[in-house]
């Protein structure tokens, strides 16, 4: 039976490709702070791990686990993340190193513990849910953009470099969806930003952040689920996949505009969305 791993997996999107893979007939397993959460998931036939992606004890001792019960690893979706907003003169560098620890130096432990059984196997996928927002940018989302824009570019030299070892790197490029992300993103933006002076922007900001939380045009987290179900079955999966409200045609007209362009867009787009 192969075997997966889906960090972030208390809630949401995590969740939801959990709830896949184990309809697919991997072996399952769920990682995330919260334990308790994972209830459902463990109810399903999913195995729950304790794991803080910024805490390198607990990567290893969940890894370890998975290699001792189950001695193999197929699939790993590095789904873990979250989103802190706020203008970059106000939000924290410490703040910002833990977006970091969590976007990507997290991503990129887990994937260097996965690899070795990987390769033992030649085989495996590594899975990394990035966002539009990997390719595109916004207001008070610098740290953001800048951790996603990073496991772009981090997935990219990864997917070369184990190539020869028969070792798939895709890349999940979701966008509006609906999760706990927005409503997290909009408190952190507000306790950042709230006051001061961006204070007028970041509460714009945050409205259509709210606005959009509660939007029916935002996809359920189910489809990203499936995106990645497609991937894994696909002989040759594609590098990227594009998924969710909205996120083809925000990257279509990224790769198409001038900056300049495409900034007047996103500025007249995020005014309407606020008013």
């Amino acid at each position: 039976m192969k075997t997966a791993l889906v960090t972030g997996a208390s809630s949401g999107i995590g969740a939801a490709i959990a709830r896949q893979l184990i309809a697919d007939g991997y072996r399952v397993f769920v990682g995330a702070r919260r334990v308790d959460r994972m209830r459902e998931l463990v109810d399903a036939g999913a195995t729950a791990l304790s794991l803080d992606v910024t805490d390198d004890a607990s990567i290893v001792a969940a890894m370890n686990t998975i290699r001792d019960g189950a001695g193999r690893l197929d699939v790993l979706v590095n789904n873990a993340g979250y989103g802190s907003y706020g203008s970059l003169e106000e939000v924290p560098i410490d703040e910002a190193r833990r977006q970091f620890e969590v976007n990507v130096f997290g991503l990129a432990r887990l994937t260097q513990l996965a690899l070795p059984m990987m390769r033992a196997q030649k085989s495996g996928t590594v899975v990394n849910i990035t966002s539009i927002g990997g390719k595109i940018y916004e207001p008070f989302g610098a740290w953001y953009h800048a951790s996603k824009f990073a496991v772009e570019g981090m997935s990219d030299s990864l997917r070369m470099e184990l190539a020869p070892f028969g070792i798939n790197v895709v890349i999940i490029e979701p966008g509006a969806i609906k999760t706990e992300w927005t409503e997290i993103s909009r408190l952190n933006l507000l306790q950042h930003s709230g006051s001061g002076p961006y204070k007028p922007y970041a509460e714009s900001h945050a409205n259509m952040l709210a606005k959009a939380d509660r939007a029916s045009v935002a996809s359920p987290p189910e489809v990203v689920a499936a995106t990645v179900s497609r991937a894994l079955k696909a002989r040759r999966p594609h590098t990227r996949y594009a998924t969710g409200s909205g996120a083809r045609i925000a990257l279509l007209a990224r790769a198409l505009l001038p900056d300049r362009w495409f900034d007047a867009v996103l500025r007249r787009f995020l005014s309407a969305a606020s008013g």
